[in-house]
């Protein structure tokens, strides 16, 4: 395996500190070239400081002189403003991009890459989910590799790996049904911010894990499922599997299904994405089947969790309502984050958002990017932000 210079987008999340134990425990095999933070200067001074990029980006410019003074002595060229990540993402000299940027801001550098031919390791699912089409398109076109990082994407990956040649049936992404599984809305009417935070099997960023105890994290995945794997909407299911041992599945036509099992670690998919096709040795700690432990599956409540309800009708009728629903979540998720709304606010704003945006059946990158804007000021109205 030759080395891979890689552009780490969102180098001080979850995924991005993750990757770097990655590239940290096999130096001979990758580089860091980029590495990208919103806000985060400090983590993003001391990871420059270690891996010595050919540039970084701080996002927020009021931390961009901090930055630039912090790494002087250093070969590293300093940017800064939401422009820089797009400027960086179309520079010639990384190999693969591992897009983590969470949420929206996460669509154009990843666009640049692939307008640049260069290889995307995707953990940002709403760059598919807000225009999916257009970017599947365009890596068709620059024939440009996206490798699945989530870990269910990432399962179904590895399920499909020597099935070319074989129709599938569907796929069955699995969910541990988040901290609140079995509650009724009573309960949730009064759940608070640190309650939805505490995962009972992924340690994750705090977005992601809000979406996770909504259920809105699964029907993002399915919508970034159709785009990845060419499906129909009616080929995506959910179960809820609280274990998080299988990730996810796939069923072919002739009704077998293939499954991909491991303990919940973040740095499995994102090794095998970066590291693709090899499968490289590492000490991640082993499922052990000698020990006793039961595999249970339930279909989820889609009456108390609206979110996977309103993705599911997002998916069913596609256009710019995937992008409206993401929009609206992303208000709706800053907001709870700070007390501003309710758990169970943030299905109603998503809901009366999803009703107010027009609906375009065949947007253009422009309309996608109005239809956003649009989705957030409304999302925000009713909020009061």
């Amino acid at each position: 395996m030759m080395k891979k210079r890689i552009a780490l987008f969102g180098s001080t999340g979850s995924i991005g500190t993750q990757a770097l134990d990655v590239i940290r425990a096999n130096p001979q095999l990758f580089e860091v070239e980029i590495l990208t933070a919103h806000t985060n200067e400090e983590l993003l001074i001391r990871q420059a400081q270690e891996f010595q990029p050919n540039a970084v980006v701080i996002v927020d410019e009021r931390k961009y002189e901090k930055v630039k003074e912090a790494l002087a002595s250093l070969p590293v060229k300093v940017f800064t403003g939401e422009q820089a990540l797009e400027e960086v993402a179309a520079f010639d000299t990384y190999d693969m991009m591992l897009a983590a940027i969470v949420g929206f801001a996460g669509l154009k550098p990843t666009m640049q890459a692939i307008e640049n031919r260069k290889a995307v390791a995707l953990a940002n699912k709403e760059t598919l989910v807000v225009a999916g089409d257009i970017v599947m398109h365009k890596a068709v076109e620059n024939k440009t590799p996206i490798l699945p990082v989530d870990s269910e994407h990432s399962a179904i990956f590895q399920c499909l790996v020597g099935e070319h040649r074989n129709p599938i049936e569907k796929i069955i992404l699995t969910a541990s049904g988040g901290p609140f599984r079995g509650k009724k809305p009573n309960f949730l009417l009064n759940v608070k911010r640190d309650h939805a935070l505490q995962h009972p099997n992924w340690s994750m960023g705090a977005k992601i894990t809000i979406d996770s105890a909504t259920l809105m994290n699964k029907g993002l995945e399915m919508i970034e499922a159709k785009w990845l794997f060419n499906l129909r909407p009616e080929q995506v299911q959910v179960v809820i599997h609280p274990q998080s041992i299988i990730h996810s599945m796939v069923q072919f036509e002739d009704g077998s299904i293939k499954a991909q099992m491991g303990l919940p670690d973040m740095k499995l998919p994102i090794q095998y994405a970066m590291a693709f096709p090899n499968r490289l040795a590492n000490d991640f700690p082993r499922y052990d089947f000698k020990k006793v432990n039961t595999l249970t599956f339930e279909e989820p409540d889609l009456k108390t969790f609206r979110n996977l309800a309103l993705a599911i009708e997002a998916l069913e009728k596609g256009g710019n309502l995937p992008c409206v629903l993401n929009a609206a979540n992303e208000i709706a998720v800053w907001a709870f984050l700070r007390n501003r709304v309710g758990f169970l606010d943030m299905t109603d704003v998503i809901e009366k958002t999803m009703q107010y945006v027009p609906f375009i059946g065949h947007p253009t990158l422009e309309e996608y990017l109005e239809s956003d804007g649009e989705a957030r000021s409304y999302a925000a109205s009713l909020i009061q932000l």
